[in-house]
C-alpha cells in the first residue's frame, strides 16, 4: 500500500504558495507608477532620426527623406527672413 496523499500535499501546497506569491508580484509590479522620460530635445530627436536614416532597417529611407525635406524647408525659411530683413 502507497502512501502517496502525505507526499504530493506538500507539494501541491508548496507550488500553490509560489503562484500566489508570483502572481501578486507581477500584479503589484504592474500597478506602479511609471516615471515619464524627461523630453528629449531637438538636436536628441535629430540625432536619433539620423542613426535610423544610416541605418539598413525598413522605412530608414523614408525617414532620411523627410529630414531632407525638413532642411530643405528649413533652408528656405531662412533664405525668407533674410530677405525680409534686407530689402
Amino acid at each position: 500500500m502507497k502512501n502517496t496523499g502525505h507526499v504530493r500535499r506538500p507539494r501541491v501546497r508548496l507550488i500553490a504558495a509560489l503562484l500566489v506569491t508570483a502572481s501578486a508580484a507581477l500584479v503589484s509590479g504592474a500597478c506602479a507608477p511609471k516615471e515619464e522620460p524627461p523630453p528629449r530635445s531637438a538636436e536628441q530627436k535629430r540625432a536619433a532620426d539620423s542613426t535610423i536614416g544610416a541605418s539598413r532597417l525598413p522605412g530608414a529611407g523614408g525617414v532620411k527623406n523627410a529630414m531632407a525635406v525638413s532642411d530643405s524647408a528649413v533652408r528656405r525659411k531662412a533664405e525668407l527672413d533674410s530677405i525680409a530683413r534686407n530689402p
